[in-house]
């Protein structure tokens, strides 16, 4: 019953909440209320969508299929309730790669209008960001590929726009010194706060060689330390610090003019091959630091590129849009 999209090596199961009882896991009638009774569910629909079936691990596969569960759509037309759900039972309140997974979904089930624009609302159960969050989506056709733009609409910048803690971190102009990344790796000393609906953290690197490979962020003790920071404290490994919510991390170096690379800790799940909206964090990070222009920003991580577009207005970033793709693959 559950399907498996891919979306830039971003792979997440999708689930109707009518499956899901089928299952025997008790879900509420409403996304809202879902949310609400989180605990109740969430590490049983993991277990059920997103574990290995017993005896199919590859060797050396991640400990689970899939890099989270989305939950929806609890009605048949727009807009479409959805939950996100990371693998380690908590609650994402925004996913670019997730959103466009989810959208393909619907559109392969034939609940959306060929050529229409509709809403997701991801609802969640954090207490520093309003639930539910909206995201539009316009399919669209970019160097021939069909697709879906996201409106993410206007970060925010800075420790107090992911809630970060005083006292664990020092700012200096619009970057900040976090003082746990720096101590797992003294270059890692120069970051930028974003939240574009979910929060981010993007430590800026002076040479694209400088970026953390994916075996390194797998491998004892780096993603120990790296958990403690990018999980949330009520998570069960996770510390928080300096966000007690938790924050997805981003390592970024300018590689060509319009094109940056970057590798991704997200909350919750861990290294992941990649991800939309740390693509987009990632590309206003840059921006705010003066590496890149507004207009279409490239990001490379090692699934794939993602095309940001950034919008600015008498010296502000008003408006960011990802480009987005998705297949089916179970």
């Amino acid at each position: 019953m559950t399907t498996l999209y891919d979306a830039r090596g971003n792979i997440y199961a999708v689930i109707s909440p009518q499956q899901l009882r089928t299952m025997g896991i008790v879900l509420p009638e409403t996304a809202e209320q879902a949310a609400l009774t989180r605990t109740q569910w969430a590490q049983r629909a993991i277990a059920a969508c997103c574990d290995w079936p017993e005896g199919t691990r590859p060797q050396g596969a991640k400990a689970h299929r899939s890099d989270g569960l989305l939950v929806g759509p609890f009605q048949d037309k727009a807009p479409f309730d959805l939950l996100i759900v990371n693998t380690d039972g908590s609650f994402a309140e925004r996913s670019g790669n997730g959103l466009t997974i989810f959208a393909q979904a619907l559109t392969d089930q034939g609940l959306t209008v060929a050529n229409e624009g509709f809403a997701l609302r991801v609802h969640h159960d954090k207490s520093d960001s309003p639930s539910p969050v909206s995201t539009q989506l316009e399919p669209a056709v970019l160097n021939g590929t069909q697709g879906f733009w996201l409106d993410l609409g206007t970060p925010g910048f800075g420790p107090d726009a992911v809630g970060a803690r005083n006292g664990r971190v020092t700012e200096s102009g619009p970057t900040s010194h976090v003082h746990r990344l720096s101590q797992l790796d003294p270059r890692w000393n120069r970051s930028v706060f974003v939240r574009i609906g979910n929060p981010h953290c993007v430590s800026l690197l002076a040479d694209p060689n400088e970026l953390p490979d994916m075996q390194q962020l797998r491998t004892h003790p780096l993603d120990e330390g790296l958990t403690r920071i990018a999980f949330a404290s009520d998570g069960g490994s996770g510390e928080g610090d300096p966000c007690p919510g938790g924050v997805n991390l981003q390592w970024a170096a300018l590689e060509s003019e319009g094109l940056i690379a970057a590798r991704v800790f997200e909350r919750g799940e861990g290294p992941t091959e990649s991800s939309g909206t740390s693509a987009s964090a990632v590309a206003c990070a840059a921006w705010l630091t003066g590496l890149v222009k507004a207009g279409t920003v490239q990001v490379r991580m090692p699934g794939g590129t993602a095309p940001v577009r950034l919008q600015e207005s008498e010296g502000r970033l008003e408006r960011v849009n990802l480009f987005g793709t998705a297949k089916r693959i179970l």
